[in-house]
């Protein structure tokens, strides 16, 4: 290597290695703000350690006690976004300390808390320009990047979940409400679990979707339906939601394209009869005026 060539690395070498420090000290400071009773750990009477010990981010993220230790001793070793997801859940970091965190690590951020590019202002306008039909822009791991006012109250409230949870599937086998609000569930979870592996056919390891299944892995009811190896396509249909303040709504499910690939879309959910029209009004009201 030349003299000129080993000069213009070495800011590059010295600048990760000024990473890897400034994430351990930023993983340290965020271990330490947690009590082990906010992650449901017992405190015991001999704990000095103020926050959580190593050993415990390191089970609660499913990684190893060694490589976490590694991590904050600002070691050279490879950290995969998987890895990083769980760290961020594990110290319940917001959406800045969580991209903060995917910066420092040479990362990016593959769920919806990452800014999306591609939702421009127009689109925004687009979506407030339906209300009061509840709508949205998904793409095709059924993340959640958009949605207007009365999208935001339809099956929960959307405002309240975090970015980087606002996932259709996710939130159908985890997030209570979401799940009350479906009126014919099991129908409705199998049906998401075949459309979720007919769209993962064309992104197959890809942190993302990996990511992903990961998490829905943990629940019993979707491995079931995962393990049945049924497939189906994006279709219009009628769904019905039971609102716990406005009623049964029965709504048609239509998907807007934005590209000439089954990527992101818009979902827009029409009324399918007057009565159903009345009720989309009063929730639009009710989203308007909690807003």
């Amino acid at each position: 290597m030349t003299t000129m060539a080993r000069e213009s690395a070495a800011p590059t070498v010295k600048g990760a290695e000024i990473r890897r420090h400034e994430l351990a000290a930023f993983l340290r400071s965020r271990r330490e703000r947690i009590t082990p009773e906010q992650v449901g750990l017992p405190r015991g009477v001999r704990r000095r350690t103020p926050g959580l010990r190593r050993e415990e981010v390191a089970q609660l993220s499913a990684v190893g006690v060694t490589w976490y230790t590694w991590l904050e001793q600002a070691r050279n070793i490879q950290v995969s976004v998987q890895v990083l997801d769980a760290l961020a859940r594990t110290l319940m970091l917001d959406p800045s300390e969580r991209a903060h965190l995917f910066r420092l690590a040479g990362a990016t951020d593959p769920t919806p808390a990452a800014v999306c590019p591609s939702i421009t202002p127009a689109l925004r306008a687009t979506l407030r320009q339906m209300e009061p039909f509840p709508a949205a822009v998904q793409n095709s791991r059924y993340d959640i990047l958009a949605y207007n006012r009365t999208y935001a109250r339809l099956l929960c409230d959307m405002d309240a979940v975090a970015p980087e949870d606002r996932n259709c599937v996710l939130l159908a086998y985890s997030n209570p409400q979401w799940r009350a609000s479906i009126v014919h569930l099991d129908e409705a979870l199998r049906l998401m679990a075949a459309r979720l592996r007919a769209s993962m056919a064309g992104h197959l390891g890809e942190p993302a979707w990996k990511m992903l299944l990961k998490r829905l892995q943990a629940y019993p009811e979707f491995r079931e339906h995962w393990e049945r190896y049924e497939v189906v396509g994006s279709r219009s249909k009628t769904k019905e939601f039971l609102h716990p303040r406005v009623g049964l709504l029965t709504l048609e499910h239509t998907d807007l394209w934005l590209s000439p690939d089954p990527g992101p879309r818009i979902v827009i959910y029409p009324p399918k009869n007057e009565e159903s029209r009345e009720r989309l009004e009063k929730l639009h009201a009710l989203a308007l005026a909690e807003s």
